[in-house]
């Protein structure tokens, strides 16, 4: 499975955007899907998990202004931001992990990366 991230940019504090993840297979049997970000020189962070079933967590500094879901008809992964502060600018990375029973392997997927800045 390749992930395609998009929908990074400029935008001022404040402001909004919405990053894509594109699968080109079916999402629907990822155990979890997520987005983390990465400033140059430090940690690649986790921002955002979504179940299987819909379920939600958040980094505390998101809570309240990001929104994760994930679109099983278009096999996509959505990050909506919201009230963006500079301190959000990094690059994003979407995830998928899928665990498989049968053979208790581990599988986790990248995709490239899409770099958001805030900045007036």
């Amino acid at each position: 499975v390749q992930l395609q991230a998009s929908g990074g940019g400029l935008v001022q504090p404040g402001g909004s955007l919405r990053l894509s993840c594109a699968a080109s297979g079916n999402i629907f049997g990822f155990d979890r899907m997520g987005w983390y970000r990465q400033v140059l020189g430090k940690q690649r962070e986790l921002v955002a998990t979504v179940g299987y079933g819909g379920s939600a967590n958040y980094t505390d500094s998101v809570k309240g202004r990001f929104a994760i879901s994930r679109d099983y008809t278009k096999n996509t992964m959505y990050l909506h931001m919201n009230g963006l502060k500079p301190e959000d600018t990094a690059v994003y990375y979407c995830n998928a992990y899928l665990f498989e029973v049968a053979t208790g392997r581990e599988y986790n997927y990248w995709g490239q990366g899409t770099q958001v800045t805030v900045s007036s």
